[in-house]
Parts: C-alpha cells; structure tokens; sequence
C-alpha cells in the first residue's frame, strides 16, 4: 500500500531561511512531550546530555539518538539541561559560524530567540554560558542525570559503540575513555556534592513505545525497505555479484530520502546464506542459488529490518520450493499466534501447537529439509525466551520493550532461520510487526514471500535492464 503523506501532520514551517534550521522529522510539541515525561522521573534533579561533535572530514552531520529523541536538534556539540525542579530546559549552542553556513551546511541553529521559537525549548543559550549553568546546579548538590551509554549514530545500535568502547578503554596500546565517561568525571568535578545517574533507562523506557507520529516514520522506512528488496528481486539474475543487488536497493533508499542504511548490507548467495550477517557481499550469483536479502533505510532518524529469499534466476527449483515452503508454513504458524497483551512465551506456545499441525500434513521427499524443519520447531518448542526477535526503532537493534507483554505500539521482528548443517545454507525470513490494539500488523506485508508472487515479480525488468537499454 502507498504511504499517505497526507496522514503525517508535522512538517515544520520556517519562513527565516531557505532552510529549515530545525529538524522536519517532528513538531516541536513532540520533543516537548517527551522532555516532560523526563522531568516527572527527574523530581528535583537535572538530566544534562550532550549532543554528538562534528564528523571527522566531508561527512554529513547526523545527530546522536538520545540527544536527538527529546530535542530534535541536529547541530555539533550542543548541551541541554532539563530541570526537573522548575520544569524548564535549556539548550547550550555554539555561536554562529559564517563559514560553515557558506561552506558546508547552509542557515543552522544558534542561540537566541529564533532558536526558542523553532525547537520549543524554554531558553536557548551560547554554549559558553553552560558553566555558569552547572555550577548553579552544583549549588543545589541535587541528583544529575547523564547518559552512561556512547553514543548511537546512523548504522549502528547501542550494542555496537558500547562494545567499542570497551574493547578501547582494555586495549593496552590505546585505553581511552569514552566520550561518556570523561563527561561523567568533568560532572563529578564541578557538582562534587551530586550523585550522578545514569539517564539512559529513562529514555529508553520512553523509547520503548511508539507515538503515532514515531510509527509513521517507521512506517514509511519499511516501505522503503521493501522497494530496496523488490527492486533487487526484479534485477537478479545469475552472475550478477552480490554488491550489485545491493546498489539496486541503495538507489531506492536515496531516490526516498533516506540519510542511509540501518545497518550494513546482508546479501548472502549459496553457502553464505549459513551466516546471519554476512556481509562481505562478493560472491557472483549461481543459477542455481537462494539469494538471502536482508537491508533497509536509516530513514529520519528510523530504522526498518526486512528481509526475503528469492531464486538467483528466477525460478526455485523443487528441492528448493520443498524447503522453503515448509519454512514458510512454520513461520507464519509463528506470526500468526501474536497476540496483543500476551507474553512472548505464550505466543511461542501457541505457534508450536499449530506448527506441530503442519508438520503433520506436510508431504516431505527430502530427509535433510525434514531433519532441520523437525529442528526448527523443536528449538521453539524447548525455547525459554522472553522476547520473539528483536526491537526496532531509532535503531535497529532498538532499546527493549518497558513491558514483559507485548503492547501496542511495541515494534520488533521476528526472524528465525531454518537451516540445514550438511549443506552449509539456510534460509531466513524477516517482517516488520506492530502491536496494535486488535493484535497487530506487518508493515512489511507487501514484500512478496509466497513463492508464485516471488517468481512473477522476478520477471519484470529491473535497474539493470534499463541501463542496458540506455548503452545501447
């Protein structure tokens, strides 16, 4: 189904520039939402984050994700303080800089009233003046919130920087600090008489569960998704490189506005398919193949996670279709037992029920794919998780969900993989899932996964056909 722009109500209108000094993602009322539902965590405290620097040489600057969830605010080394006592934030910019409007970025935010009247924050300041500030806090020798987290950007999740970071600070030949924990220890220096906490569990509880507004994006970051996958289905063919099926879906992403990939492009062919992340994306494709494809967008600060199994050229062979539709069957036996308000424990209980029943009915040939469809259900059968797949969000990889049940507005996916050792391959599908108060919805239910909507989709021409239309 095409996206319905006019259903989003929160473009920003800025007559002051011919580009917007403020994020277009959200309303200013949006971020001011969420930085209230802040301050009711904070009592009397003060909650002080930092935004992310500027980018090493000619990258594009894109904001840190906590910073950027409760202000919207995408400018290089910029403060806010929120004060839980008087129910006020400031933001602390740099100054204005003329060459970096002439030469790189255009019109950005700066510290005065027409950064108040765009962002919604109470008072916008010279980042010089955030001293003054701390030490005011100080005074009060109250409770200070910080992220103890490094920060997230674009490509990546929270499990990524902090395993960097880590893996950093033990390193004997390195051993630094992240940015993190030097601002922890400067905030310890000046508020001596402060307890600093970590802020990270307030956000991410708050990040847990979607706005509308926040679903709409997502929305449409899946939609993007899935034109990047159908878009790679119409152009495979045998020969082609794995590299290549990923550029038919990254000319998709931008030709969308997307800032770029959630995450690094998992395009696995034949025996790579064994991996989950495979990403090296080298290996010509054979006539004989699956192509596993599993890419989306970092779309307005959004991520999506999607991923389907098309035949190399075209047509899946009988071993193949045997194999994959027992998959399939058994995947949709998992689906379709989501419930809204229902541990995950119990959805799984009611999917080997019904999984238990199409194994029963189905006529296998092949005692290999039997072998790992009977794996495949036994490891859920035997399964003591407590969640189905993973969360998604600002990133893909997302915070967890703030309830042991599943509630509406969560969104995660599920994708289990069916595999069989021997042959070194496997097969992996992966769908967007919104809990909505009814029960729920795949926002990536248009990507064709029934085998006869896959092969008629892969007759039609692709990107590369219509380059070589134009060399000719």
């Amino acid at each position: 189904m095409p996206f319905q722009w006019n259903s989003l109500l929160f473009l920003i209108a800025l007559p002051v520039a011919a580009q917007p000094v403020f994020t277009d993602v959200f309303p200013p009322d949006e971020y001011g939402a969420r930085r209230a539902r802040v301050m009711a965590k904070l009592g009397d405290g003060v909650a002080i984050i930092q935004g992310t620097t500027e980018r090493p040489g000619e990258q594009p600057l894109r904001q840190a994700n906590q910073f950027f969830y409760i202000t919207g605010v995408v400018e290089p080394r910029a403060i806010l303080l929120i004060d839980g006592k008087s129910h006020r934030s400031t933001l602390f910019l740099n100054p204005r800089n003329e060459r970096r409007e002439t030469m790189m970025y255009g019109p950005g935010l700066y510290p005065g009233d027409e950064a108040v009247k765009a962002t919604g924050i109470e008072s916008v300041l010279a980042r010089d003046e955030f001293k003054a500030a701390l030490d005011a806090v100080a005074k009060e020798g109250g409770t200070i919130y910080t992220p103890y987290r490094p920060e997230v950007l674009g490509c990546a999740s929270a499990s990524d920087p902090a395993a960097l970071a880590r893996a950093t600070k033990n390193d004997p030949w390195d051993g630094r600090s992240s940015r993190e924990e030097i601002f922890i220890e400067h905030l310890k220096a000046a508020a001596p008489q402060s307890k600093i906490e970590n802020l990270d569990p307030i956000l991410d509880e708050l990040r847990g569960t979607k706005s509308a507004r926040e679903i709409a994006i997502i929305r449409e970051a899946t939609r993007i998704a899935g034109l990047g996958i159908i878009e790679a289905m119409r152009d495979a063919r045998p020969g082609m490189k794995e590299y290549e099926l990923q550029a038919d879906a990254e000319y998709v992403f931008k030709k969308n506005g997307a800032y770029g990939p959630s995450y690094f492009a998992l395009i696995a062919t034949g025996e790579n398919t064994w991996y989950s992340h495979y990403h090296k994306n080298t290996r010509a494709l054979d006539a004989g193949d699956l192509v596993q494809f599993d890419y989306a967008p970092d779309f307005k600060y959004y991520s999506s996670d999607v991923t389907r199994v098309f035949p190399a050229n075209g047509k899946f062979t009988p071993r193949q279709r045997e194999f994959y539709t027992i998959y399939l069957r058994l995947y949709q036996a998992l689906m379709t037992s989501i419930q809204a308000h229902a541990r995950p424990a119990d959805v799984i209980q009611r999917a080997v029920a019904k999984m238990d029943t199409v194994m029963a009915s189905y006529r296998f040939t092949d005692a290999k794919i039997k072998q790992a469809a009977t794996a495949f259900v036994e490891r859920y059968r035997n399964s003591r998780a407590n969640s189905l797949g993973h969360t998604v969000g600002m990133e893909v990889h997302d915070v967890r969900n703030p309830t042991p049940t599943l509630e509406p507005g969560q969104l995660f996916t599920i994708e289990p993989a069916m595999q069989i050792a021997e042959e070194h391959v496997g097969i992996r599908l992966e769908d967007m899932i919104l809990i909505t108060e009814s029960g729920y919805e795949n926002l990536s239910a248009f990507v064709p996964v029934e085998i006869s909507d896959i092969e008629r989709m892969m007759t039609k021409h692709g990107l590369s056909d219509a380059q070589a239309r134009v060399n000719r």
